[in-house]
């Protein structure tokens, strides 16, 4: 043992010497990875029960989500944004998540939000209800449902809480307490004629009811009040069957809010349940939000509320509307709401102990997001692309330009509102501008021809290529339906002004209505009891056993 512990020391020693004999030992980068190293060695498994586990979710947060967040972050810091270290990121130990579901390679948040919550996969748009169901199956549902992580530690006396920038019913917080054959099934207009199984909205009352879920907050009033009754804002409820479930949540003794005065004036410390609705729908986007908390204010009230309970506690906190917006392909409104995520995992770390709470920071699944160019260091990450300097390290101020000459930004979608193919008016009005475009080409030289963008020649060799084609025999009702879309101007010129504002809709290619999920993977950071065991690519329903080992360790 002797010999091994001075092979190892006189190693350690000759590895140092190299080291520091070395062209690059005393450049910041060399330095900073030696102290990395230094820092990775001291990490110790923390092998001890947790008395609390924290999950959050930001929804549609995938790596390469992430990655703009950061850059967003730290460039509004005034750095260049690529070095900046998010919250989660300082976490010691991390995996890459694969989230396909039993039936999709690429996932909704409804079959994600059910693996962390059940530990097992299933079917898009089930919730915590076995793949043995067919989806809108009512009673496949009720006989196929799943006990959740929310109902077994509060078997074991901790409190639970759930929050969201969605409506509190949205699939990834509903998998924290319902179980549905739908996940659409959101209040009780949805639920079909027949079907016994309960909306989500009568499903959280019962569990708050039950003492399973202590705390909810999110949007999503519009899901608990009656069709026609309005609330505080004028916004009307959406339920058929007459029941208020908040009036019926007040008279059960809950506490209420509905904004953020009335949320600033509960009483946390009486034990009561407490449900905040603070929109009809989803909340307000970060960058809009006036008159409700902020996803900060509601993670430091809930853990300080829940930290009551001696026993401990699970809290699921979703960060929904990073999805929303990418689905809107409004980038910037995404990376607000991202870093107001990352500005609640700062708060939980500085109210919680890691040495007794497991906080677990990840998403359900990414979107078709894409980057674009070479560009620059401080490039603005929600706008367009600037060239690299070559002489120094942040970008030079002139952009960067595709094929057709014009700028680009950074951050583009693979389908979505934003497509550079435009539908055209008719499609017998889309051959003719597109055949008229290429004849006038034909006729030029080659040398003088006036530059087309990509889709712009697509579109005229498709005409030329119709014109040119044997007459077809007359297409079906469906075929002259069909929408024709083309982009026979190219595509807009932008100015860095425009690409930045707040409302800005990127570019995309493929012409959708919401731009799509995809399958890639995302991250998981966590720190606490059993957090090592994030290690590698691993299953995303092994989350769920990771959180389950960590509060039944001997």
């Amino acid at each position: 043992m002797k010999t091994i512990l001075l092979s190892t020391a006189l190693s350690a020693l000759a590895t140092a010497s190299l080291a520091q004999d070395l062209p690059q030992a005393e450049n910041e980068w060399f330095k900073a990875g030696e102290a990395k190293i230094e820092e990775l060695m001291a990490i110790q498994p923390n092998t001890g029960r947790a008395k609390n586990v924290i999950l959050f979710t930001a929804d549609g947060n995938g790596v390469g989500t992430n990655y703009a967040i950061r850059l967003f972050s730290g460039q509004q810091e005034g750095g260049l944004g690529d070095d900046y270290q998010q919250p989660s990121e300082k976490f010691p130990h991390s995996a890459l998540v694969k989230t396909y579901s039993t039936n999709g390679q690429t996932p909704d948040s409804a079959p994600t939000a059910s693996a962390m919550n059940t530990g097992v996969k299933t079917k898009n748009d089930l919730i915590n209800v076995s793949d043995a169901t067919t989806v809108g199956d009512c009673e496949a549902g009720l006989k196929n449902g799943l006990t959740t992580f929310a109902e077994i530690v509060s078997g074991m006396g901790k409190s639970v809480g759930v929050i969201s920038t969605a409506r509190i019913t949205h699939a990834t917080p509903a998998a924290v307490y319902a179980r549905t054959a739908d996940r659409d099934w959101e209040n009780s207009a949805e639920i079909p004629e027949g079907c016994a199984q309960k909306d989500i909205a009568d499903q959280l009352i019962d569990q708050m009811k039950a003492g399973v879920i202590d705390v909810a907050l999110g949007g999503g009033r519009s899901q608990f009040l009656p069709e026609g009754t309005e609330d505080a804002e004028g916004k009307k409820g959406l339920r058929t069957d007459s029941r208020n479930l908040v009036e019926e949540a007040e008279a059960a003794g809950f506490a209420f809010a509905q904004d953020e005065e009335s949320f600033k004036a509960l009483a946390w410390g009486d034990n009561k349940p407490v449900l905040g609705l603070f929109e009809g729908s989803h909340m307000k986007y970060e960058a809009d939000r006036t008159g409700e908390p902020s996803l900060a204010e509601m993670t430091e009230a809930a853990i300080k509320s829940l930290s009551q309970n001696e026993q401990g506690f699970y809290l699921n906190i979703e960060g929904g509307r990073v999805d929303h917006a990418n689905h809107d392909g409004n980038v910037k409104r995404a990376l607000v709401d991202g870093k107001a995520f990352q500005d609640a995992i700062a708060k939980a770390a500085e109210l919680t102990n890691p040495e007794d709470t497991l906080i677990i920071v990840t998403a359900d699944h990414e979107h078709a997001i894409a980057f674009n160019g070479y560009c620059g260091r401080g490039t603005p990450i929600e706008g367009l692309c600037y060239k690299v300097d070559e002489a120094g390290q942040k970008h030079l101020d002139e952009l960067e330009s595709a094929a057709d000459g014009k700028p680009y930004s950074v951050v583009g979608f693979l389908n979505g509102v934003g497509s550079v193919l435009v539908e055209q008016a008719t499609p017998e009005a889309a051959a003719t501008d597109s055949a008229a475009t290429s004849a006038s080409t034909d006729v030029t030289a080659p040398e003088a021809a006036p530059a087309m963008d990509a889709a712009a020649q697509g579109a005229a060799a498709t005409a030329t290529a119709a014109a040119a084609a044997p007459a077809a025999a007359p297409a079906s009702d469906a075929e002259e339906a069909q929408a024709v879309y083309a982009a026979p101007e190219g595509r807009a010129t932008l100015t860095q002004e425009e690409a930045t504002d707040i409302d800005f809709v990127q570019q995309a290619l493929l012409p959708m209505s919401s731009e799509t999920h995809s399958g890639e993977d995302v991250a998981v950071f966590a720190r606490g009891p059993w957090s090592h065991l994030f290690d590698g690519v691993i299953e995303q329903n092994v989350i769920f056993h990771v959180m389950n080992k960590a509060v039944t360790a001997e």
